[in-house]
């Protein structure tokens, strides 16, 4: 039903918005996202990673040597004084019986340097790959 007055058309119908061309447009991008985007592999190397459960180090205990070096430069292993040189036979003897132990050498903050280093020159003759040096903590 239309209403004339003064030449101006009056509708009653109710005004649509037509959402077609708007999901239209929006698969048109989501089509542009696609192509132009790209999927590359990235290459890496492929690791064989340890199943739990099927680790050597359960059946066997791997123990820790730790050899003090004190601020007077005293060498001691399991808290025995000893002298540098036996080191070496010290370290074999213990890679003898564990031969993934790790060795902990544990220098004092005032300690010499040298007598650090003499100990880990001792361990590594040993042929031990397993050592740290920490200092002592105040």
């Amino acid at each position: 039903m239309r209403k004339t007055t003064l030449g101006i058309d009056k509708k009653s119908d109710d005004v649509e918005l037509n959402m077609s061309p708007l999901i239209d447009m929006i698969f048109i991008l989501l089509i542009f996202f696609l192509v132009t985007t790209t999927f590359v592999k990235e290459s890496g190397v492929d690791v064989n990673r340890p199943v739990p459960g099927d680790d050597k180090a359960k059946n066997e205990k791997i123990e820790n040597m730790i050899i003090n070096v004190t601020q007077d430069g005293m060498v001691y292993i399991d808290g025995q004084a000893i002298d540098i040189r036996s080191v070496q036979s010290r370290m074999e003897r213990f890679k003898y019986e564990n031969p993934e132990g790790n060795v902990i050498i544990t220098a004092d903050n005032q300690s010499k340097f040298g007598a650090a280093i003499e100990v880990l020159d001792q361990v590594r003759l040993a042929n031990i790959k397993n050592v740290v040096v920490t200092g002592t903590a105040e």
